[in-house]
């Protein structure tokens, strides 16, 4: 059991290599290093912002904006840091700018979001439990949101959490204890609005 762990110690390693590598080929202004940066990455940033917003467009845009700063910023990675927890900290600045900036625009508005309401058909229970999870995640505060995202989709511990969101261990422990207690009251909600409307 414990050659397994080794090996996938070794794989983690020479990934985390590779990425520095291309950091740093990317610092020179190497575009198929880019490329293929931005393609390690791409999938996993997408999941993870999805998640939090169903605005594909904005979602993409956080990407976007992410790499052009990752494109800009290459030579100012020192490899303190993996380059998943740097490049994940540029995102989550931008997601977080980003969405509250969404936040005040609906709040002008007086729209409604696309990402709150469930569907009025009847989905497969695996899609219903995932839009309930995705409308009690919209309610919750950005910080607490993205925290619970890079924990529990992206299985980031509290360390490279506080790394990445730039702020104490202790500060990225209580996000999640307020988030969870949170989603603990308002699941049940949702689940039973649900019903409420399928019954009528």
């Amino acid at each position: 059991m414990s050659g397994y762990n080794d090996l996938g110690e070794m794989t983690a390693r020479g990934g985390a290599a590779r990425e520095v590598e291309l950091i740093a080929r990317v610092a020179r202004h190497d575009r198929r290093a880019f490329e293929e940066l931005y393609g390690l990455y791409h999938r996993r940033l997408a999941r993870f912002l999805t998640r939090l917003t169903r605005r594909y467009e904005l979602a993409e845009e956080i990407i976007n904006d992410t790499f052009w700063v990752v494109w800009r910023g290459a030579r100012d990675f020192r490899g303190d840091s993996q380059p998943s927890t740097w490049i994940l900290g540029i995102a989550y600045r931008k997601a977080r700018n980003a969405f509250r900036s969404a936040a005040r625009e609906r709040a002008r508005e007086n729209l409604e979001t696309s990402d709150l309401p469930l569907s009025s058909e009847e989905p497969a229970r695996a899609e219903e439990l995932r839009d309930w999870l995705g409308a009690a995640l919209s309610e919750l505060p950005v910080e607490q949101r993205l925290a619970v995202e890079l924990c529990y989709e992206l299985g980031h511990s509290c360390e490279e959490i506080a790394t990445i969101m730039g702020c104490p261990v202790n500060t990225v422990k209580t996000r999640l204890f307020h988030a969870r207690a949170k989603l603990q009251k308002l699941l049940p909600e949702l689940a039973g609005g649900a019903r409420r409307r399928d019954a009528s």
